[in-house]
C-alpha cells in the first residue's frame, strides 16, 4: 500500500476512479477544507471509505518525519503501471506525441516536480528505469501535487533498448545537454518526440547520448546558465509544445 499526503495529492487521488483507496486520515482542522472533495467524489459515484479523524500524535506516526501533510493522508493501492507499448500504441492515433525519459534522475523531489510540469504541458508519459526509480508515493507524490494521477509512468529495464524501440516507432529522440550545439526550439510540433533528461551533475550517460537523434540545449544566457533538472524540464516541455514552423 502507498501513503499519499498533502491536499493536492489526496484530492486528485480521491477523485481518480482508477485509484483504490483503503483509508482516509484527517486531522480535525482539515475536515472543512476537504468537504468539497468528499462531495465531488459522491457526485461521481466513487466508492470511498469514511474519513478517519485522528489526533496529531497518531497522524504523525503514519507519515515520514517532517512530512508537509496539511492534515490529510490516504492509504491506497498503487496505480496500474503503464507499459512502453501503451505509449507507442497511443501515439499511432495522435498527430503529435510527447514522451520524457529520465536517465538516473533519482531524487523524489525532482521527479515529482518533473511529473507536475509534464502534466501542465501535456506530456503523454514519463519513462523511468526500474533499477533507479523511487516509488510514486510520499515525498514524490507531494512534489507532483496530484499529477501522478494524470501522467502515466512506465518502468523499463534497459533505456538503450527503450530508445531503439521508440525510434523504430518513428519517434525522434532528443537529449538535453547544456553543451549541445542546437537550441531545443528546433523541435517541430507535428512529430513524435522523446526528450531525455539526465541526472544533475552527471548529465546523460554516454551510451544514451550516442542513441539520441539530436542533442539540444536551452538557450540560457545569464551569468548562471545551469538549471535544476526539474526547472530545465519545465522549460523544455514548454519548448516542445511550440510550432516553430509558423515562426
Amino acid at each position: 500500500m502507498h501513503i499519499l499526503y498533502g491536499f493536492h495529492s489526496v484530492h486528485e487521488a480521491w477523485l481518480n476512479p482508477q485509484r483504490k483507496i483503503e483509508a482516509l486520515y484527517m486531522l480535525p482542522n482539515a475536515q472543512k477544507g476537504f468537504e468539497d472533495s468528499l462531495e465531488l467524489a459522491r457526485q461521481k459515484g466513487l466508492k470511498r471509505p469514511k474519513a478517519i479523524i485522528v489526533d496529531k500524535g497518531k497522524f504523525d506516526k503514519l507519515l515520514p518525519k517532517n512530512a508537509v501533510h496539511q492534515g490529510l493522508a490516504i492509504k491506497c493501492a498503487p496505480l496500474e503501471e503503464s507499459d512502453l507499448q501503451d505509449f507507442i500504441i497511443k501515439s499511432h492515433s495522435q498527430d503529435a506525441s510527447r514522451l520524457v525519459i529520465l536517465d538516473q534522475v533519482t531524487d523524489p523531489h525532482n521527479i515529482g516536480a518533473i511529473i507536475r510540469s509534464a502534466c501542465a504541458f501535456g506530456i503523454d508519459g514519463i519513462i523511468l528505469q526500474k533499477k533507479h526509480a523511487p516509488i510514486l508515493d510520499g515525498v514524490l507524490a507531494k512534489a507532483a501535487c496530484g499529477a501522478i494521477e494524470h501522467v502515466p509512468v512506465a518502468y523499463v529495464t534497459n533505456l538503450n533498448r527503450t530508445i531503439e524501440e521508440l525510434q523504430d516507432s518513428l519517434f525522434t529522440v532528443f537529449g538535453l545537454d547544456s553543451e549541445a550545439e542546437h537550441d531545443i526550439h528546433i523541435t517541430p510540433k507535428n512529430e513524435k518526440l522523446v526528450l531525455i533528461l539526465g541526472a544533475e551533475g552527471k548529465g546523460l550517460r554516454q551510451s544514451l547520448r550516442k542513441k539520441c537523434d539530436f542533442m539540444v540545449k536551452l538557450p540560457t544566457s545569464g551569468p548562471i546558465a545551469s538549471l535544476n533538472v526539474s526547472n530545465a524540464g519545465a522549460v523544455a516541455f514548454y519548448a516542445m509544445t511550440l510550432d516553430v514552423s509558423k515562426n
